[in-house]
């Protein structure tokens, strides 16, 4: 029988430990040191034939390095099969070239990554032009999972106003709207926006008078400058909503903001656990580990965890 580990990066050891709990694997930590011109030294713990690599990919340019280097010694090592775990996954939102000389940056990173490991799974990836993300990574196999699910069950674990209204700040959110309302069996509504800038965008609502007296809870992928967010919610507070709370997949945006959101109006921000924020509020290990348990199914277990 083969075995099997998973090894996370330095920034993701919490959720990394919780997933390896949850799969009854190993966890060891990728060591990484920054010399004074800025290279990194990487070293990792022993390989195994099939390895999990841990990686939230924000900030990402330094950790696709040290990823790069992992992979390197790990299959020097004899690992014959590298599996990505990438809970947000760096580098999709540029899927063409807007402009002359512009590098597809999409492209670019499911080229480097196809090369360096067998299989990749993320959530929620932002792939609006791209319906499958199986074209991404040519050559390897990658899955694209939902964080409704975890999020939906957060939500009903916590209780709920059945009255409450959840809102997409754009009209690409709606598949995240339509599914978590679906699941808690609450109305739904999906904003027009129109983007004046990185930093400045307008907000419409089709019917605002479903929005008086009533709460309204934001829900998203990504949040990153947060302009989009703080523009929503203060359209919300206008129509007459009762109170404003907001769900993110990935929180990009620095904590600082947090206090920005509260003065636009947002009663509340939460996210999962893809990327290590004070945010975080929903853990994605039980759909990462359905997810990988196929990876289980011809290892032996490693005997002790660390």
């Amino acid at each position: 029988m083969s075995t099997i580990a998973l090894q996370t990066l330095p920034c993701g050891a919490d959720a990394a430990k919780r997933l390896a709990a949850r799969l009854g694997l190993a966890c060891g930590e990728i060591a990484v040191h920054r010399f004074p011109d800025g290279e990194l030294r990487v070293a990792v713990a022993p390989a195994t034939d099939t390895a999990i690599l841990y990686a939230p990919l924000d900030q990402p340019n330094d950790k696709l390095i040290t990823l790069l280097f992992a992979a390197e010694a790990l299959r020097r090592g004899g690992a014959k099969r590298l599996v990505l775990v990438a809970p947000y996954l760096c580098y999709m939102r540029q899927d063409a070239a807007f402009h002359a000389g512009e590098a597809i940056s999409q492209r670019a990173m499911g080229n480097l990554l196809a090369t360096t490991v067998d299989r990749v799974v993320t959530v929620d990836a932002h792939l609006h032009r791209t319906p499958d993300i199986r074209t991404v990574f040519p050559g390897i196999e990658a899955e694209n999972l939902s964080a409704m699910p975890a999020i939906a069950k957060a939500l009903a674990a916590g209780g709920i106003d059945p009255a409450t209204v959840v809102i997409g700040p754009d009209m690409e959110s709606e598949p995240w709207v339509t599914d978590v309302a679906s699941r808690l069996r609450l109305q739904h509504m999906v904003a027009g926006k129109t983007r004046h800038g990185d930093r400045s965008v307008a907000v419409n609502l089709a019917d605002p008078a479903l929005l008086s007296g009533r709460p309204a809870l934001m829900v998203d992928d990504i949040v990153s400058s947060g302009t989009t967010l703080m523009a929503t919610a203060k359209a919300l507070r206008a129509m007459g909503a009762t109170a404003v709370d907001a769900i993110a997949t990935h929180a990009l945006f620095p904590p600082a903001m947090i206090a920005a959101f509260s003065e636009a109006g947002i009663r509340s921000i939460r996210s999962t656990d893809s990327v290590p924020h004070p945010t975080n509020a929903i853990s994605l290990d039980e759909i990462l580990a359905a997810a990988l348990r196929s990876e289980l199914t011809t290892a032996q277990l490693p005997e002790t965890t660390t």
